[in-house]
């Protein structure tokens, strides 16, 4: 670090006061660490969170290369304030970037900003644009009972019980195709997550545990979907415990690209009236049907996996307002009849 010479004792006692004022308030960084190019702090920053899952580290390298190198992985850290944040936020929803992308990108940098103000290498965030890291969502769409089965009647004699089970049983892809034989229990009308399969960019798959641990949770299945389910164990499952329940045709690890080319997906979907549908719309389509049983939020975070009372509350509110235009219709009628009377 450079020294600073100061000709009159007076003007360094003044400086050492302003040093040690912003020592106190929390101000002071460190001038040499705050060249440190953002690329590499970035690089750093991801490499020492041990604790991330293997897709986790994935995505967040993802945004780093599409969205965040191109624009800032040169730029010293000192140099990223508020007005260059929005500049590059704009710059991205300027070049068709969605909304939801940046708002990815936008809260993985407001991370890795916050650890180098907690590191004294920036004096503040300098991410500080309301709602820049808020995701709007597309509305999904949401199934009727009787589209689901007409789905699964569609499917492989193989898969018709999976779209029936992970619908029913609000599960994710990952955690359906884990399923073993002794994740079941047709007597006590259950089924248990205990796994999950994670797919990498790299074509790797991962078997671990579900992605918090909410996701550990016993669900229970509808009496109507045990047939279906039941006939599947039969046929298309060993019966050794620890067998995967749902497999390739040829009795592999089933992957979601096979499962969207056996089951003809896009085909299927277009074939009862809801094209572009997503698989975990399914998990989507139970959840809002679980809503609307009137279940309390802590057994919806429960069937859900949840441990946060966010996703529940959506649907949760869905449900009311619902209810909210059952109300008003009946209110219609109400006031119908009682002006005739």
């Amino acid at each position: 670090m450079g020294e600073t010479t100061y000709v009159r004792e007076r003007d360094a006692e003044k400086a050492l006061s302003l040093i040690e004022a912003k020592l106190i308030t929390g101000d002071w960084t460190d001038p040499q660490r705050a060249k440190v190019k953002f690329g590499d702090y970035a690089d750093k920053w991801i490499a020492e969170r041990t604790n991330l899952r293997p897709r986790t580290v994935e995505i967040y390298k993802g945004l780093l290369k599409r969205h965040i190198r191109p624009h800032l992985d040169g730029m010293p850290i000192g140099k990223l304030d508020t007005a260059v944040i929005r500049e590059w936020r704009v710059l991205l929803l300027g070049n068709g970037v969605s909304e939801s992308e940046v708002a990815k990108a936008y809260r993985f940098l407001r991370a890795v900003l916050m650890t180098a103000a907690d590191d004294q290498i920036i004096p503040r965030n300098p991410c500080r644009i309301r709602g820049a890291g808020e995701e709007k969502p597309e509305e999904r769409p949401v199934l009727t009972v009787a589209k689901v089965f007409e789905l699964a009647d569609l499917m492989p004699p193989r898969l018709r019980a999976l779209v029936l089970l992970a619908t029913f049983a609000s599960l994710r892809w990952g955690e359906v195709a884990a399923l073993r034989r002794m994740d079941v229990d047709l007597t006590a009308r259950t089924v248990s997550v205990r796994q999950q399969h994670v797919e990498l960019d790299t074509g790797e798959l991962l078997v671990g545990p579900p992605k918090s641990r909410a996701g550990v949770r016993t669900i229970a299945i509808p009496e109507a979907i045990l047939p279906a389910l039941r006939d599947h164990l039969d046929q298309f499952t060993a019966t050794e415990a620890d067998a995967l329940i749902f497999t390739g045709a040829r009795g592999g690890i089933l992957r979601r690209s096979n499962f969207r080319r056996s089951a003809r997906w896009d085909d299927s979907t277009t074939r009862i009236g809801v094209p572009g549908l997503h698989f975990h719309d399914l998990r989507h389509t139970g959840n809002t049907i679980a809503a609307g049983s009137g279940a309390s939020l802590k057994d919806l975070m429960q069937r859900m996996g949840h441990d946060s009372v966010r996703a529940a509350l959506i649907y949760q509110h869905s449900t009311a307002e619902a209810d909210r235009r059952i109300a008003d219709a009946m209110n219609a009628k109400i006031t119908k009849t009682a002006k005739r009377s």
